[in-house]
């Protein structure tokens, strides 16, 4: 009966030890490489406040290497603001008719959205290809961006497209301080 015992001990030693050893995480992909596309059509839907004023809407941004237009559509789909820039200036449209000059897109974004977001990296933070100087602080099971600090900036990435680790995002939060544009990618579409 001692034998038995001893035996019922050990095994049940042996459970016991086997219950509190940790468990092996699955294996994440090793961190994944993003370029960013020198062209790309997006639209979404996006949101953006600086604290004290917020704002909503449907957004297009048809970007190319030396162009971008942003098209910002109120709630019921009318254009609110449409911006344009290349190497000359910026053209603010604004729903009203007023028409706004500027030597860069970074000047009049602000206007827009109601935050002073970088454009050059805005451009970058929506494809999940960190720009120079930009910082990696955690990545997703399969090794996208999934925080970002750069420049100041915490770039949040919600959710991608799909599991791939080219998939662009699907959804993002970009803050800093007061400043937060959220931004939901319903279509994606990137040009040669």
């Amino acid at each position: 009966m001692s034998a038995v015992r001893a035996l019922l001990a050990v095994l049940a030693s042996a459970l016991a030890l086997g219950a509190c050893a940790p468990l092996s995480a699955p294996a994440d992909h090793p961190p994944a490489v993003r370029h960013a596309q020198p062209a790309f059509l997006l639209e979404g839907r996006m949101s953006a406040t600086d604290g004290q004023q917020a704002a909503s809407g449907r957004i297009e941004w048809e970007h190319a290497p030396h162009t971008d237009r942003l098209t910002l559509l109120n709630p019921l789909g009318q254009i609110a603001a449409r911006l344009d820039s290349d190497a000359a200036g910026a053209t603010l449209l604004t729903a009203d008719g007023q028409r706004i000059v500027a030597a860069s897109a970074d000047a009049l974004l602000p206007q827009v959205l109601g935050v002073d977001v970088p454009v050059a990296r805005l451009r970058l933070w929506v494809q999940a290809a960190p720009g120079a100087g930009a910082e990696i602080r955690q990545r997703d099971a399969y090794g996208r961006p999934q925080l970002l600090i750069d420049q100041g900036w915490r770039i949040d990435y919600l959710a991608y497209a799909d599991d791939s680790a080219g998939a662009p995002p699907a959804r993002l939060d970009i803050s800093r301080g007061d400043h937060r544009i959220r931004l939901i990618i319903d279509s994606w579409t990137a040009h040669p």
